[in-house]
């Protein structure tokens, strides 16, 4: 399986554990960042998973930040993304088998190393109950979409002008 993975600077070694964890079990990781503790956006890596899940290049995405509320949200702005933000294993294989969700998100802060890796075991092992009941309601939420779908850009540039400014010092904590 192709997995796309993101985070943000507060919880990259946990996005790193996760990662290697799902490259020992033969999936295949695009890891869309951050790369080091640079301070960070976390929603120019959820778009980035988002996107790459959105469009078809990927199987599924894994995301974290803090708490894991940000960034599920950013990814939920990409279009064809559905992103569960979880604190527990029943809810992520939940997420997949009711809402057909594409996109696991947790609270590295939240939730240990642990639970972490067992939440994306189970994501992952989980299967999408194609029902009648549970093909209306994805049906519902990706109708949600459809009617912006004009307006989105998918433009891998998005944040370019947000990223320069941060090189530039224009952003302070």
């Amino acid at each position: 399986m192709k997995i796309a993975i993101g985070c943000d600077h507060t919880v990259l070694e946990l996005k790193e554990a996760v990662s290697e964890h799902l490259k020992q079990l033969g999936h295949e990781v695009i890891d869309c960042g951050p790369y080091d503790h640079t301070r960070t956006h976390y929603p120019i890596f959820g778009k980035k998973v988002g996107d790459l899940v959105g469009e078809g290049k990927v199987d599924l995405g894994v995301v974290c930040c803090g708490t894991g509320v940000g960034i599920s949200t950013s990814v939920n702005k990409c279009f064809g993304a559905r992103a569960a933000l979880v604190r527990d294993v029943a809810s992520a294989v939940y997420a997949k088998e009711k809402l057909n969700a594409n996109v696991i998100a947790f609270g590295g802060l939240v939730c240990g190393r642990d639970l972490a890796l067992e939440i994306t075991d189970k994501f992952l092992e989980a299967k999408y109950e194609k029902n009648d009941e549970n093909d209306k309601v994805v049906e519902k939420l990706m109708s949600l979409e459809k009617r912006y779908q004009d307006h989105q850009t998918n433009d891998e540039h998005f944040f370019d002008e947000e990223i320069k400014k941060w090189e530039e010092g224009y952003y302070h904590d």
